[in-house]
């Protein structure tokens, strides 16, 4: 049985000039687990986020993806190799319907590999498309332009597209964020589905949040590793007690 790590990331360091925003970093991610990184305000999490999705590169250290080096790759080769991410500030083409911005999705992903195609591919496409929407609950909303959704619906239509290159790893930064309760409630759902199928790694802040959705907390503090544990360790941790 393969027990090695889906992401592995080892003594992480980002510096922005003279301020260190991570701090020797390593925690490892195993396949099919929905983790949380939590932690109050400036702790490090958004640059975490960026550091294991591309967006910006280590100062120092290394990140793998089973077991290859990604740390340096260009952010739009992480799709190609399996991962997929959602941002904090919703990133979706509002002059575009939901069903047009999945099919975009697609087509970026099938060109890469395959510049010439049949005309019927187009329509199979098509039909993927409306099984993402469906997927995340859009199916009513398939035609509306995506500016005209609401902002939960607009979150729920960027994890339609980040599902487009079927990744094995999802990447989502602060994914209720913004959010009414209600909307709340149905994306933590919507998580939770996805859990069941990949691996999913969320940045949160909100820490009630996900005590009772993810099977794994890990708490930073400062750009630093304070604890990494199940959600009654943390909840119960007096050092996370007091950072929060």
């Amino acid at each position: 049985m393969n027990t090695a790590p889906i992401l592995d990331v080892r003594n992480v360091s980002r510096s922005f000039g003279k301020f260190r925003a991570l701090s020797n970093i390593s925690v490892s991610f195993r396949a099919g687990e929905l983790t949380a990184i939590i932690g109050p305000n400036g702790a490090g999490k958004s640059t975490f986020f960026n550091v294991i999705s591309g967006g910006v590169p280590a100062s120092e250290g290394q990140v793998l993806f089973e077991g290859r080096d990604i740390t340096a790759m260009a952010p739009h080769d992480f799709a190609r190799v399996g991962i997929a991410k959602s941002f904090q500030i919703t990133n979706v083409f509002k002059q575009l319907s939901a069903h047009e911005n999945v099919l975009v999705a697609l087509q970026m992903r099938v060109s890469r590999f395959q510049i010439l195609r049949a005309r019927q591919a187009y329509g199979e496409l098509v039909a993927r498309a409306d099984a993402l929407l469906a997927r995340v609950g859009l199916t009513a909303n398939r035609d509306k332009l995506a500016g005209d959704l609401a902002h939960g619906q607009q979150r729920s239509l960027e994890v339609a597209m980040a599902l487009a290159c079927d990744p094995k790893l999802l990447l989502m930064d602060e994914p209720t964020a913004g959010m009414s309760p209600e909307e709340t409630t149905v994306m933590m759902n919507l998580i939770r589905q996805l859990a069941a199928e990949r691996t999913v790694i969320l940045v949160e802040h909100k820490m009630k949040l996900v005590m009772g959705l993810c099977q794994r907390l890990i708490v930073l503090h400062h750009g630093e590793l304070l604890v990494d544990g199940k959600p009654d360790e943390i909840r119960a941790n007096s050092e996370v007690k007091r950072v929060y």
